[in-house]
């Protein structure tokens, strides 16, 4: 099992990455499943043997929302209002970001909805503190 140092350096390596655009998970070598945000073990089967992996960033929206008014977090209130969404990574896992490109209104998340399940591409938004994953409808 990792050492405390060993499961921050993941944490550290993947905001380093994030800031750089990059965006890392594991993948573990037991059962195949990827983690992410990564983490010291496989989310899927516990396992430890977990391989730092870099992510495409292509994904799939499945549904959308707008945020909670005020924001659910001060590193956001410069943003919000904005969609929030559920969205399946091309690797595999189901991961909640902020969706770029749609405006949160009612009738701009039922037109998104009404299109179904849409691509989108991950993006980095620097906030004050750290930066954040953010998915951009793709087309």
């Amino acid at each position: 099992m990792p050492n405390v140092a060993e499961q921050s350096s993941a944490i550290r390596s993947y905001y380093e990455g994030l800031a750089k655009g990059v965006f890392r998970a594991v993948t573990c070598k037991a059962c195949g499943g990827y983690t992410f945000p990564p983490t010291g073990c496989c989310e899927h089967c516990a396992s430890w043997d977990v391989t730092p992996v870099e992510l495409s960033g292509d994904a799939t929206l499945l549904l959308a929302s707008h945020n909670i008014s005020p924001a659910c977090h001060p590193r956001f209130e410069k943003i919000a209002p904005y969609v929030y969404g559920h969205l399946r990574l091309k690797e595999g896992p189901i991961v909640q970001g902020i969706v770029l490109g749609v405006k949160p209104t009612p009738e701009d998340l039922k037109a998104l909805f009404e299109r179904g399940p849409v691509p989108v591409k991950a993006e980095t938004l620097q906030m004050s503190d750290l930066p954040v994953i953010a998915f951009r409808l793709a087309g």
